[in-house]
């Protein structure tokens, strides 16, 4: 049997405007989706992503069908459905298209494997734009090129032009760009108070089936399943996306950074996963919030700050992604080299913070960005981590984890790896920073102004230790010397100490 054209559907391209379904004639073309088991092997995926992907697919994989789309569905038990690219040549041998069509994928190793697996069988292969995004990897090529440094808000500022988003002419809203500086508000010592309540989704027949699925074909992966709730269909999405406008948006701004024991959600979105699934499209997310600040719903600064994070942030990393692939995830400018610690897939520390942190993303497969950037992630930092191994944990761990958008906030915002590409500072911060914006500390045996002694805070004798051992490369940098300055102030023997205590503590941790 021979066909026109097999539509290649990822599992991150759920979108119902999916350009590789243009011109499909159900007389002459079919749909391909496979559920690798590959996937949620060579990264050990939290159990609560690998449903969420596969559920989605399932649920997207229905919907076409009764639209009229002959799909072929290699679920995660099919026998040619161990690896990609094994499923894919399947699909080939069987219909003998004349072209394998698909929409550039997410992800540059799955490019890859499509391309060899393409060439493998001779047979054509079509990459279609995808048009989810509001700038075109062109298009951030472009914009780009000649520019000596790479500058987020420079970006930014750029897409509000382009795409009229919050803008009075050619001037932004409210006479700024940037609204940043009213958005680090902490709770203090009351608290956040009473919260709206996390907007989640029981799991219906499809979604439990996947969760059985893996639960067998999985059972050593980390996290757990109970509880599970995020949106599977388009239709939740745009529910959760509503929620989020009605409940929480207009105190999302002043309290993004904030962060709270036993409270992982606060005023935070949870639409990443649905968006990076491309079950909600960003500009009607961005719409959403836009017309919540127009019509009086929320402040300037709380939908300034969730534009930024959509409209800016999220296309700019995909550019830098697919402009520096494929060496892009083997970089590492601070030459760290140590083991990941063990407690990163347990919990299993007596620092609060990151027993916090790491105990809600395995219990959730959730974390927001702060307790990502600055727990999870500054720790690693400053213990000196591998980059690779903490990028292969948060891509593991977290519901919403897809390479193009995970590697750069890992390796390049979380980890300077990329050597100021992404941030042109290293994101080092001590305890006090913690201690600052959660009441973590309250509950921790640890001092975070102490950086020796039984009681010193980890995260403060390493951050000392960060800017001993990196002193020689940032203290001229020119958004960084004034932090490393502060050495100056060490005596001899402080700066001995902390180095010290340092070592002991990488020696304890193994």
């Amino acid at each position: 049997m021979t066909c026109r054209h097999l539509v290649l559907v990822l599992g991150d391209q759920l979108d119902p405007d999916n350009a590789a379904l243009d011109g499909f004639d159900s007389s002459r073309d079919r749909i391909a989706m496979i559920e690798s088991r590959e996937e949620s092997i060579r990264i050990r995926s939290h159990k609560a992503r690998t449903t969420l992907f596969l559920s989605a697919m399932r649920h997207y994989a229905q919907w076409l069908d009764q639209r009229g789309y002959p799909v072929d569905y290699l679920d995660i038990d099919h026998p040619h459905a161990e690896r990609f690219a094994d499923g894919l040549g399947h699909l080939i041998e069987r219909h003998h298209p004349e072209q394998v069509v698909v929409i550039e994928p997410g992800e540059y190793g799955v490019a890859s494997q499509i391309e060899q697996a393409c060439a493998d069988q001779g047979v054509a292969l079509e990459v279609r734009s995808d048009r989810h995004f509001l700038c075109s990897t062109e298009q951030f090529a472009a914009w780009r090129d000649g520019r000596r440094t790479l500058v987020m808000e420079h970006f930014y500022r750029w897409m509000r032009r382009e795409h009229d988003v919050l803008m009075k002419g050619d001037k932004p809203a409210g006479g700024q760009w940037n609204l940043d500086q009213q958005n680090r508000k902490t709770f203090g010592r009351k608290g956040p108070g009473m919260l709206p309540a996390p907007y989640g989704f029981e799991a219906d027949e499809i979604t439990r089936g996947v969760m059985d699925a893996v639960e067998r074909r999985f059972p050593d992966n980390p996290g757990q399943l109970d509880g599970f709730s995020w949106a599977v269909t388009r239709e939740q999405a745009l529910q959760a996306l509503d929620d989020f406008v009605q409940h929480r948006l207009a105190a999302f701004g002043p309290f993004q950074d904030a962060m709270w024991q036993d409270e992982p959600y606060l005023y935070h979105s949870m639409l990443a996963s649905a968006m990076n699934l491309k079950l909600l499209n960003p500009r009607e997310v961005i719409q959403a919030a836009v017309d919540a600040y127009e019509s009086g719903q929320a402040p300037l600064q709380s939908v300034e700050g969730f534009v930024r994070q959509i409209l800016g942030w999220r296309e700019y990393v995909r550019g830098i992604y697919w402009s520096e692939m494929p060496d892009y995830l083997s970089r590492n400018t601070l030459n760290a080299k140590r083991t990941l610690p063990a407690f990163y897939w347990t919990g299993d520390t007596d620092m609060n913070c990151l027993a916090t942190c790491i105990g809600q993303t395995l219990e959730t497969g959730y974390a927001h960005h702060i307790q990502r950037l600055m727990v999870t992630g500054l720790f690693a930092m400053l213990y000196g981590v591998r980059p690779q191994e903490i990028h292969e944990w948060y891509l593991a761990v977290y519901v919403d984890a897809v390479e193009w958008v995970e590697s750069p906030n890992t390796l390049g915002m979380s980890q300077h790896a990329d050597g100021g590409l992404l941030g042109s500072k290293p994101y080092a911060a001590s305890g006090r920073y913690i201690q600052r914006m959660s009441n973590y500390c309250a509950g921790c045996r640890y001092r975070p102004g102490e950086s020796t002694g039984d009681d010193a805070c980890p995260f403060t004798t390493l951050y000392w230790d960060f800017l001993i051992r990196h002193e020689k490369r940032f203290s001229q940098h020119p958004r960084a010397g004034m932090q490393w300055r502060m050495l100056n102030r060490l005596e001899p023997d402080e700066r001995k100490a902390i180095v010290q205590q340092a070592k002991s503590l990488r020696a304890c941790l193994g």
